[in-house]
């Protein structure tokens, strides 16, 4: 099930998008959006007799974390050595605020405080319910769904600063989108599932899920450990070799296979 968060013009709603997907997880022309009488990570799937073309409506953030947005630091062998340091021994954890969250082609802003501006496709793990501890053989229980994320970096203040929080948490450091898949089981991302992104068009980034140094139920269980976690929060599970700049009037395309396409253009702050 694909879950949307939306907005006609009206105040935000959530919908189940129904239609045939291609094989990267694009809808086709013909997809609608059946409306919900509410969040369902609270009140359930409760679908309503309202219902929308895809191409008339404005998705959303498919999610916007209630407390936070949970990073994971150099989870890709290849990415950690394109930053100059070593595989981490245990998940690196960062935490991102909820108000860096934005959109499926809602803009990210260039702060004035930064020179070097990066891009991290990533693909994302929502959690469904409270939870802490959790162990490794029981992390599908705590799963939403997934979505595609674009853990936004300001390269040069992650070096000055010696801590990530300012450097990722800028408003508009967090793209999710474009939906959430609810129907994925985590061994389909340790079989492998590739994570793409194109800036401008070309491809930057070229990863693949298999490559993960932590699976998804490890991640969640080494979280959990240390934070309850709660309904609507998010795990990024790390970035593919291949970041770079953005410059002003770029467009960046984050694709993972199954999960659709989150496009975002940088603007002036």
């Amino acid at each position: 099930m694909r879950i949307v968060r939306f907005t006609v013009g009206e105040d935000p709603q959530y919908g189940v998008l129904t239609g045939d997907v291609d094989q990267f997880g694009q809808p086709d022309e013909d997809s609608v959006v059946v409306a919900l009488a509410g969040d369902p990570l609270y009140v359930g799937v409760k679908l309503l007799e309202q219902t929308h073309r895809l191409a008339d409506v404005r998705l959303l953030a498919p999610v916007l974390p209630r407390s936070k947005v949970v990073g994971i630091g150099k989870n890709y062998a290849a990415h950690a050595a394109e930053m100059g340091g070593d595989v981490p021994s245990e998940p690196l954890m960062f935490l991102k605020p909820n108000t860096s969250v934005v959109g499926p082609g809602d803009p990210i802003f260039y702060p004035r405080q930064t020179e070097n501006l990066h891009y991290e496709g990533e693909l994302a793990v929502v959690i469904g319910r409270i939870c802490r501890d959790v162990p490794v053989d029981q992390a599908t229980d705590v799963i939403h769904g997934y979505t595609i994320a674009n853990d936004v970096t300001a390269r040069d203040l992650q070096k000055s600063d010696g801590q990530w929080s300012r450097a990722k948490g800028f408003d508009s450091f967090c793209p999710l989108g474009p939906w959430i898949e609810t129907d994925l089981d985590p061994q389909v991302f340790a079989d492998g599932v590739a994570v793409q992104t194109h800036l401008n068009g070309d491809l930057v980034q070229d990863g693949n899920t298999s490559d993960l140094i932590f699976d998804i139920p490890t991640l969640i269980a080494h979280v959990s450990s240390a934070m309850t976690l709660l309904p609507g929060d998010v795990i990024l599970t790390g970035t593919p070799e291949g970041v770079g700049p953005m410059q002003v009037d770029d467009e960046i395309e984050i694709s993972i296979a199954g999960l659709g396409t989150l496009t975002n253009k940088v603007a002036r702050r």
